[in-house]
């Protein structure tokens, strides 16, 4: 085995507050108190402070040395130091050696023997005089014994605990704990007769490892807040309709420290009732602090939320209401599959993968022919879903036109029916369905890769780019027919629609005027007029001290005509390197007021919560009638924990490919595999 790297302190952290001995880590950001710790959460040690999950092995390998180490040191100077102490005492007393014991007077053992009694503990009084004529060698050894017995504890229950996690983060119930299987699967990690780790029992999951969950993420949780001040935070609306028709809302507040999970609400009484909403939403915004919320981001348009957000943004000037782009990107792709003629292109896919999702003897041919690669596969944007399926289907082009002349389809029964005609005409016949496919797709998959990049295919917040990219999609669409006006404008014209009725806010032009990779680079944008108007509509509603305003508006001419720091070399040079918030932190400290309003508006998401991908079955049951208040209290923390550890914890999208964004469990009812009626259920489908 390699030895670790030896590193040096200052190359892990950053200091945040000297007086409070205050370091950011520099690998996650965590804000932690003194270096000691700063160890203990590189090295992934318990129990004072959560681990580092980003930490590289060798650095975390070396941290957990220095602090066993640190540890051990301690102890052992404390024991030491009572030694010295003994020998002081009793430097004139006369002693002799025999072989390697100490033989000394009672008065000095009795003192030696009191002294220790406080430091080595477990030992009973009948050992204590032998314990004190013991060579200092078998000492250190037995001493050294108890603190790997003390870590291994530690370590147990930190194993322990990371079960809990997986529990907890994946809403596992807790039984399974108590299941031979997974046991047998901890034991065959660990071997069956190791006594250095537990495995938790369901008890254990639902009492002290929930408990202790809580509290670390409660913590994270605090940290996450107190950044709020200096960026802002967007809340996002998470809201569905369960299979009983009841309406419900995960409240997340969005933020560049990450997402946490605030509460979840059942809205079912009260939806339709604007007066009603717009006092469940106060509530919310004053928890979270109207000082801190720049935005909230809706999940619709529909039903009363148009309105709530109109009378919203009235009560609280200094806040806008927004529609997630991805929801609105969804619209469009919805209005597109409406289209003559996309709409028979789709149903022509459609019948394709019906047909082979509801045989399985033609299922296990596609799968042989496709290496394994599914058709189908569901999406929390429904509207995604033909699409994707549409560019899945054309990208097995030539593996589908293969089994459908191959002998053994030919020979199969299915062949000759009017359905299994119908396919192997649309896949290797005359028909038209190839080239329709091709030419829906190249108007349609910009506007998917338009959503895996908004919805963090950058990993960076997207409000200052919402403009850029929109206009892009459309400059694509263009590209990709030829310039051919008839071919590319009907695609324009539903953008434009929901982009000017349903998407576009004074937020989005003044993120795009204040982003200064588009500003200098672009002429159009300082002479947007909808951009310069939607700037001055966000002053005057997001600032209210008129001095600030003033001031911002002042220092406004310097950032547009590129005066002072803003025209400097390594300013110009890192427009387009940087991330918009990162250049304004670094030079936009000439005007202070304006490099504070825009970077809380840069730091912001065009998104809702739909791309974390929260599962909504825990908090359906938190507003189940029947529980007992204990129960409750249970279900309550469980809640917290899963779902902000699933936050925590959430797979960038940026590691992801377009074809795999906002995937979701497939439903066997499905119309694209059939329906109900099928001879067999998809590989897909959960048991």
């Amino acid at each position: 085995m390699a030895t670790p790297a030896v590193v040096t302190d200052d190359v892990h952290y950053t200091v945040v507050d000297i007086k409070k001995q205050r370091v950011r880590c520099n690998y996650c950001g965590k804000v932690i108190t003194g270096r000691p710790r700063l160890q203990e959460h590189l090295g992934g040690i318990p129990p004072d402070v959560l681990p580092c999950l980003k930490v590289p092995e060798d650095v975390k390998v070396q941290m957990k040395k220095n602090v066993m180490e640190r540890r051990k040191a301690k102890f052992l100077k404390s024991y030491k130091s009572c030694s010295l102490q003994k020998k002081k005492s009793s430097s004139n007393v006369p002693h002799k050696q025999k072989g390697n014991l100490v033989e000394s007077s009672q008065p000095s053992l009795s003192r030696k023997r009191r002294h220790c009694t406080t430091i080595v503990s477990g030992i009973k009084k009948k050992d204590e005089k032998a314990l004190s004529l013991v060579h200092p060698e078998q000492l250190n050894a037995h001493t050294t014994g108890e603190i790997e017995k003390k870590a291994e504890d530690k370590s147990s229950r930190q194993i322990q605990r990371c079960i809990g996690r997986f529990f907890f983060e994946n809403g596992i119930d807790f039984s399974a704990a108590n299941s031979p299987t997974f046991q047998e699967m901890i034991h065959s990690f660990v071997g069956r007769g190791s006594t250095l780790y537990k495995v938790p029992t369901c008890n254990d999951l639902k009492g002290w490892i929930l408990q202790e969950e809580l509290k670390a993420l409660q913590e994270y949780v605090r940290e996450v807040v107190h950044s709020w001040g200096s960026t802002g935070c967007s809340i996002l609306l998470d809201g569905w309709i369960d299979g009983k028709g009841r309406n419900f809302i995960n409240f997340v507040v969005d933020s560049p420290r990450g997402p946490i999970f605030m509460k979840s609400a059942d809205v079912t009484d009260i939806i339709g009732d604007v007066v009603t909403m717009i006092t469940l939403l106060s509530g919310v915004i004053e928890e979270v602090g109207v000082q801190n919320v720049v935005q909230i981001v809706s999940y619709t348009t529909l039903g009363s939320l148009s309105a709530v957000g109109k009378k919203l943004t009235e009560k609280y000037g200094t806040i806008s209401w927004t529609i997630c782009a991805a929801h609105c990107i969804g619209l469009i792709l919805e209005k597109i599959g409406m289209m003559d003629p996309w709409i028979g292109v789709l149903d022509k896919a459609k019948d394709i993968t019906k047909f082979i999702y509801t045989h399985e003897t033609v299922l296990k041919l596609m799968t042989k022919h496709t290496s394994g690669v599914e058709l189908v596969s569901s999406r929390r944007i429904r509207s995604l879903m033909p699409f994707l399926i549409l560019e899945r289907i054309e990208s097995q082009k030539n593996n589908l036109k293969i089994m459908f002349t191959s002998l053994e389809w030919k020979s199969s029964a299915l062949a000759s029916t009017a359905d299994g005609t119908h396919v192997t005409d649309l896949v290797t016949g005359v028909s038209s369905f190839w080239t329709e496919a091709q030419m829906l797709l190249k108007g349609s998959l910009p506007l998917i890769r338009a959503l895996h990049l908004i919805s963090g295919g950058d990993s960076k917040p997207q409000l200052g780019y919402i403009y850029e990219t929109m206009d892009q999609v459309k400059e694509t669409i263009k590209d990709e027919y030829e310039d051919e006006k008839t071919k590319y404008q009907p695609f324009w014209t539903i953008i434009d629609g929901i982009w000017n009725n349903k998407l576009h806010s004074p937020i989005h032009s003044a993120a795009c005027i204040l982003n200064p990779s588009l500003l200098y680079s672009s002429e159009d944008v300082n002479d947007d007029d909808e951009i310069k108007d939607g700037l001055s509509r966000c002053i005057e509603g997001m600032v209210k001290n008129k001095r600030a305003r003033y001031l911002i508006l002042l220092q406004l001419d310097d950032y547009l005509m590129a005066k002072g720091a803003f025209g400097e070399g390594v300013a110009t040079d890192q427009r387009t390197k940087l991330s918009p918030v990162k250049w304004w932190s670094l030079y936009g400290g000439q005007c202070p007021e304006l490099q504070s309003f825009s970077m809380r508006i840069l730091s912001q998401t065009c998104t809702g919560a739909s791309r974390y991908g929260l599962k909504r079955s825990l908090s359906e049951q938190l507003h189940m009638n029947g529980r007992n208040p204990v129960e409750q209290k249970q279900l309550t923390d469980l809640t917290f924990v899963h779902h902000n550890l699933w936050l925590q914890n959430a797979v960038s999208i940026s590691n992801t490919d377009y074809r795999d964004i906002f995937l979701e469990e497939m439903d066997p009812m499905d119309e694209w595999v059939g329906g109900g009626d099928v001879e067999r259920v998809s590989s897909l489908t959960k048991w």
